[in-house]
């Protein structure tokens, strides 16, 4: 994809566009969790606890730079990026809906 070096940053910038992609980050951060919370140890009062291979590995990974990372890991994270690269992709096309200003600005 190749964007027209006219498009305006503040597109980028669009609070439209900013809820798409909360909106996309929350579906992410739920479907961690829930990975998360499936991997833990249930205890009598409700709490989780984490299984110690996975404080280590996690802690390892939390500890690195991405640079660093194996290429599994660099993977892994990747993918997650994919998720947001088609709401970036459909802003820089001008197919995203673009919130009107309110402070008398042009519209995008």
């Amino acid at each position: 994809m190749t964007v027209p070096a006219d498009v305006p940053r503040a597109r980028l910038r669009d609070p439209g566009l900013i809820e798409e992609l909360a909106a996309a980050e929350h579906e992410r951060w739920s479907t961690w969790q829930r990975y998360l919370f499936a991997q833990c140890v249930p205890t009598a009062d409700g709490s989780l606890v984490i299984p110690a291979e996975l404080v280590r590995r996690w802690s390892r990974q939390m500890d690195s730079l991405y640079a660093s990372l194996p290429e599994a890991e660099k993977h892994s994270d990747r993918e997650q990026v994919e998720r947001y690269l088609p709401i970036i992709e459909r802003a820089l096309e001008g197919e995203c809906p673009v919130t009107p200003p309110t402070n008398g600005a042009p519209a995008i």
